[in-house]
């Protein structure tokens, strides 16, 4: 290892800290104005966000799990919570018995779609607010110029 490259893994790791605070403090603002306004937690949120942005409105529960960066299990509990919200239901595959999908039900879109404005908002406050503070400022600057 060359003199060189301590200093960036020490950068690398002070950048990868500040991401990980950032995404938490978004992502505590978020949940708690979703569940607020709209009754929904984050992961719900995300799950119905996957299954609009769909032509049929379904997914895969493997494919929902990974899209939404959770396991299997919690992804089979998330569902049946949106299933008993009547935002979600699960369906067997035509062609594969073994698969099974989450199905987005028209409530639950217009649910995804009543509170899509609210994340919107919410996330760009939280930004705004966290690219104040001096331990996620770098990580903010850095997240709005790749965008």
């Amino acid at each position: 290892m060359t003199i060189h490259q301590q200093p960036r893994a020490a950068s690398d790791q002070d950048m990868w800290e500040a991401v990980l605070g950032l995404q938490a403090f978004v992502e505590r603002q978020l949940a708690h104005s979703l569940q607020r306004r709209h009754g929904v937690g984050l992961s719900e949120y995300r799950a119905l966000e996957a299954l609009a942005q769909t032509e049929k409105g379904e997914r895969r529960m493997q494919e929902l799990a990974d899209r939404i960066g959770l396991g299997q299990s919690s992804v089979t509990r998330l569902v049946g919570r949106l299933d008993s919200a009547g935002f979600a239901h699960k369906d067997t595959c035509a062609d594969d018995k073994r698969g099974v999908f989450a199905v987005i039900t028209e409530a639950g879109r217009k649910r995804y779609q009543e509170a899509r404005a609210t994340y919107a908002d919410v996330l760009s406050s939280a930004l705004n607010t966290a690219s104040a503070d001096d331990q996620f400022a770098r990580a903010v600057q850095a997240l709005r110029s790749a965008a």
